[in-house]
């Protein structure tokens, strides 16, 4: 059995992994390294974040993304966008590092079990665990407006569905949000030859603006610090300080993850929309039907005027919501018994324990537990080593049994308490 099984090999998991390496316990780690940098974002992407608060944790922080950059001959500088493919690859070398081999198959089903957690994988392969943590990032979060759910995949799609943009050059695009997925898609639609227009709910778009110098006076720092999210002092409690952020009342921090950071384009990302992108702003999709040629939009205006638009295809560029419900990987008594709050997302105690002993979580999931670093590579720091911490607490402590569950045959026939007490 084993201390440890991550779920997850994206940033957060690959930093828990390392930290949980270190600290000498029994592990196992699932997925495809960096499936998401690698599979669901355009080639052309940047990362918004600064170089320096994109990187991975290990316990001796060796394994930088500066580090990385510096062995390819590239210059990691501040102000300086990273492209997503660098990254990509940075993970890769992170794993290769820092972390024991990853097993690159899916975890299919968590199931709680006497003395802790039966997995299965894609393969219908069983192992045990003393404690899980999922690390599974955004993929199970994605959110599309209700108009367009209905429509088939062809018709309408969402931004991380995406590792290349190729198939509309030349066609007619409509990309919907106004945030950096948003624009950053839009950009690189028009950049090759597709006529793009961004609709979104927002009466204006917001841009973040161009980062300061690092190097500052002391006062200007003292007035606006650098964090891992941007300057300012929100920000930098955002980014340093998520076990202060933790301890404020749920509804404080339910409210600041759901608000705080809201949809906004990199500075380096405004030339390329403005002038080249038609902007539908003040307006949402009101009803959707597919049509010859693609897609006819209802879109409403503020003042509730609703016009016809026409579109060969859509891109719902809208985020993830992060609940309870969409752990589907979690068997159904698991993931109906963990306690959630007003907004769905599972409840996170203390280190990213839930409220199952012994099932942690990390990520996006977290958001409304740790705040808004959660929703960035940035926050992996912080969750590898609490997280770790926890797991080790609970190991101390013993999970206690799930004798209520039924517990499924192994593939060899015997009972799975049978392969626990092994």
């Amino acid at each position: 059995m084993y201390d440890l099984l991550v779920v997850g090999a994206g940033p957060y998991g690959l930093s828990i992994a390392s930290h949980a390496a270190a600290a000498g316990l029994r592990l196992k780690v699932f997925g495809r390294p960096m499936a998401s940098w690698r599979d669901h974002m355009p080639r052309g992407m940047f990362l918004k974040s600064e170089p320096w608060a994109s990187n991975l944790s290990s316990p001796q922080g060796r394994w930088t993304l500066e580090r990385y950059c510096a062995g390819q001959g590239v210059s990691a500088r501040h102000g300086e966008p990273i492209p997503v493919e660098m990254f990509a690859a940075y993970g890769l070398w992170f794993a290769r590092n820092a972390v024991p081999e990853v097993d690159e198959r899916t975890v299919t089903r968590v199931s709680p079990c006497p003395g802790g957690f039966e997995t299965v994988t894609e393969d219908g392969e069983v192992l045990h665990a003393r404690t899980v943590a999922l690390a599974v990032g955004v993929m199970p979060f994605v959110e599309v407006p209700g108009a367009l759910r209905e429509l088939d995949p062809a018709l309408v799609s969402h931004s991380s569905h995406h590792s290349a943009l190729d198939r509309f050059r030349g066609g007619d695009v409509t990309v919907i949000g106004g945030g950096q997925a948003a624009l950053e898609t839009a950009a690189l639609l028009a950049e090759q030859g597709t006529h793009t227009r961004v609709l979104a709910r927002a009466a204006r778009l917001t841009w973040n603006d161009v980062p300061p110098p690092w190097e500052r006076p002391w006062w200007r720092s003292a007035r606006s610090p650098h964090s891992g999210l941007g300057c300012g002092w929100r920000n930098w409690f955002y980014a340093e300080r998520p076990g202060l952020f933790h301890r404020l009342p749920e509804t404080t921090r339910a409210r600041i993850a759901g608000t705080a950071l809201g949809p906004a384009g990199a500075w380096w990302v405004r030339d390329r929309v403005e002038g080249s992108v038609e902007l539908l702003l003040g307006q949402e999709v009101s009803a959707a039907r597919a049509v010859a040629g693609g897609v006819r939009l209802d879109v409403r205006d503020r003042a509730g005027t609703v016009r016809p638009l026409e579109t060969e295809h859509v891109i719902a560029a809208t985020g993830f919501t992060a609940t309870r419900e969409r752990l589907e990987l979690l068997s159904e008594e698991l993931r109906g018994g963990l306690a959630a709050g007003a907004d769905g997302a599972p409840e996170i105690g203390r280190d990213f324990e839930s409220s199952h002993p012994g099932l942690f979580m990390a990520g996006l999931v977290t958001a409304s537990g740790y705040g808004p670093a959660m929703r960035f590579v940035h926050g992996a720091t912080y969750t590898a080593g609490a997280l770790v911490r926890g797991v080790r607490r609970r190991l101390d402590k013993g999970t206690p049994s799930v004798g209520a569950v039924r517990v499924p045959e192994s593939r060899d026939g015997r009972g799975a308490v049978d392969a626990v007490r092994r």
